[in-house]
């Protein structure tokens, strides 16, 4: 199995979407009550109304490509379809339209969705890496006794790096020793949201004094800090390369919240995003990376050609309230994907390893003792591998997706495909 790529998710996201929902939904896929009129209104609409389905169609596909970007490791998806890009800005879109209430209520509820579905997660990661021996006290990289334990806070609310060893464990064992930086390394995008949502307040104020500065400032900062002409060090660096990288896609959100990209002329506005994503190519061609045409390597790559699809995304939005033709056949997963972002998103790249040792176990099968069988299975093992990561999403979706709801103050659900409520609109 190749080694996990970090970067995208990393440069990840995580979607958010609830057909039949009233109000919005948040970029850790909780509903956001829009509260007075507009919710008095939304209720009186039928199952699904209301919902911009486009937008959640979008969701989904990102989420679908970030797992498939960290199986197969194929660099061309992240020019394909720049999923961070497009997640940050859908999230900073609902962040702006959610700020029209109190900015600290806004900033509790995200923060209250995002946590209790991190420490889940994190409490097997941590239980795992002590269980194997591992001692944040007696990290040699962490600082010493003091500042290693603090930096576990990290598990608890993300404003920093989680710590965990870069090589834990054997090869010989369920997982192989390089597990926890696999299935850690996704949560650098839970800190870059939480960033995102603590600064919003300013950037929604400057966006609505100085909106073209303040759309193009984040562009301008990754070709200072992501090219090399500054150096911040550590993992504060990354930080800030993460919100310089993705911040434009943020703030375009908040453009497209207010309207201002449907104001620009299509042809202008698309004229301009491909120039942008013609620099971003033309840039990257000279800096490969150690993965070729990866743009996550690449950060002022990734962050003008993510800027460019974006603003043709948004531009071209068709606003469906319910999915078009054929894609009709997709709603109730595109429902469950968006209803349950934050658990797939979390827990992917921990199934992904998972798939290894259960196919281990194919190879102890009586009709796997001839050479060729064996030969066929390690010629397919990546087929079985994107075959069998989906069931066990559905797992973790089933076992652990419901404390999305109680972190959104809802009645837990294990399956919430919005099957149900198109039933009883249908028998209203």
């Amino acid at each position: 199995m190749p080694a996990q790529k970090m970067g995208d998710a990393a440069n990840g996201a995580v979607p958010v979407g609830t057909a039949g929902a009233v109000g919005t939904v948040d970029a850790t896929g909780a509903v956001d009550a829009t509260g007075g009129a507009d919710a008095a209104a939304a209720a009186k609409k039928p199952a699904g109304a209301g919902r911009d389905r486009y937008l959640d169609l979008l969701r989904s596909v990102a989420l679908v490509r970030v797992v498939v970007y960290h199986l197969f490791g194929w660099a061309w998806l992240s020019v394909l379809f720049p999923s961070m890009g497009v997640m940050f800005a859908l999230a900073g879109s609902l962040m702006a339209r959610s700020l029209s209430r109190p900015t600290w209520s806004v900033i509790k509820s995200r923060v209250r969705r995002l946590v209790p579905p991190m420490w889940v997660f994190s409490a097997l990661v941590l239980g795992i890496l002590f269980v194997q021996g591992w001692s944040p006290a007696r990290d040699p990289d962490l600082g010493g006794s003091f500042w290693g334990p603090v930096s576990v806070f990290n598990y608890l609310v993300p404003i920093g790096a989680p710590p965990y060893p870069l090589s834990i464990g054997s090869e010989s064992g369920l997982l192989e020793s390089s597990w926890a930086d696999q299935a850690a390394g996704p949560l650098w995008y839970l800190r870059a949201y939480l960033w995102f949502v603590l600064a919003s307040p300013l950037l929604l104020w400057a966006f609505r004094r100085v909106p073209w500065a303040t759309l193009l400032f984040p562009l301008a900062l990754t070709a200072v800090i992501g090219t090399g002409l500054v150096t911040i060090p550590g993992e504060t660096g990354n930080a800030v390369q993460d919100f310089a990288v993705y911040g434009s896609c943020w703030v375009l959100g908040f453009a497209h919240n207010n309207g201002m990209l449907k104001k620009i002329p299509r042809y202008a506005a698309v004229s301009g995003a491909a120039a942008v994503m013609a620099f971003g190519l033309w840039w990257a061609s000279g800096h490969l990376g150690p993965d070729g045409w990866d743009l996550n390597d690449i950060p002022l790559a990734q962050a003008t050609w993510s800027f460019g699809i974006v603003v043709i995304l948004l531009q071209y939005s068709p606003s469906w309230q319910t999915l078009p033709g054929r894609l009709a056949k997709w709603d109730k997963l595109i429902t469950l994907s968006n209803n349950r972002a934050v658990t797939i998103y979390l827990w992917h790249n921990l199934l992904i390893m998972a798939t290894v040792p259960i196919l281990d176990q194919v190879y102890n099968l009586p009709f796997m003792e001839s050479d060729a069988a064996s030969s066929w299975l390690d010629s397919t093992e990546m087929f079985w591998q994107f075959v069998l990561i989906w069931p066990l999403i559905g797992l973790a979706v089933l076992s652990v997706g419901w404390i999305e709801d109680l972190a959104a103050k809802r009645k837990p659900r294990l399956w919430p495909n919005g099957a149900k409520k198109k039933q009883a609109a249908r028998a209203r």
